[in-house]
């Protein structure tokens, strides 16, 4: 049985590439990381050093032992000792919010691995995300209803087309994009923003990796169709 598509005119509006995320980390992140590292009264160093203290407080340890902290601090349920370890070892070499298996962290890898990079000065992988801003304007108004609930995955589904077929995305992801599900999208779009609204369009802004989007800053203004993932009914 087809699934119900709706139809969309998609206008990239703005493209910028990022090497840190908007808003990644705040002073208080940098007040717990100091206490992770046992610096004595963090409180009492001013808002405007408390990033330049964390940084140095981290350069008087191994980058694999710093590694294993900001994981500890990102990820207290999602990861284990051994975990960390194997993590701390590999984000020295690897993009892990590329290359990693588990989706729903690369975000959180992509925070310690901007983070450590400005640390060890390139000891660490460089960074590399996207933030755009995309309007869709929708052939019926009411089919804008498809973005209030979840809109990751159907915008991710009208993103795809304004890529090549050779785009990561349209290789690996085609059955979702095509398919009832797409649980991955909200994983893949780190920061999605509503910007804007109007009877007929909708604005939203994107942060993602480069590693799935970079290759949007070409998109011209193409005419694409998406549909919403399904919703299962809660057994009663």
């Amino acid at each position: 049985m087809s699934i119900p598509q709706s139809k969309f005119t998609v206008e990239r509006l703005s493209f910028t590439s990022l090497s840190e995320l908007p808003d990644s980390w705040n002073n208080q992140d940098y007040k717990e990381l100091l206490k992770k590292m046992n610096y004595e009264n963090p409180d009492e160093i001013s808002q405007a050093e408390l990033k330049d203290m964390c940084l140095m407080s981290f350069t008087d340890m191994e980058p694999r032992e710093a590694a294993e902290i900001v994981l500890g601090y990102l990820f207290p349920e999602q990861l284990n000792e051994g975990q960390i370890e194997n993590l701390s070892h590999q984000m020295l070499t690897e993009k892990l919010w590329e290359e990693n298996p588990e989706l729903p962290l690369h975000k959180g890898f992509y925070q310690a691995t901007e983070l450590l990079h400005t640390a060890y000065n390139g000891t660490f992988p460089r960074t590399q995300a996207v933030q755009f801003q995309v309007k869709c304007t929708a052939e019926n108004p009411e089919d804008l209803a498809i973005f209030a609930d979840a809109p990751a995955a159907p915008l991710l589904r009208l993103l795809a087309p304004g890529l090549s077929d050779k785009a990561l995305i349209n290789r690996l992801f085609s059955t979702q994009l095509e398919g009832p599900k797409f649980d991955e999208a909200k994983s893949m779009l780190w920061d999605l923003k509503t910007v804007g609204q109007d009877a007929n369009s909708i604005t939203f802004e994107v942060v993602s990796s480069a590693y799935w989007l970079e290759d949007f800053k070409y998109a011209d203004t193409y005419e694409a169709t998406t549909h919403a993932d399904e919703v299962v009914a809660a057994e009663e």
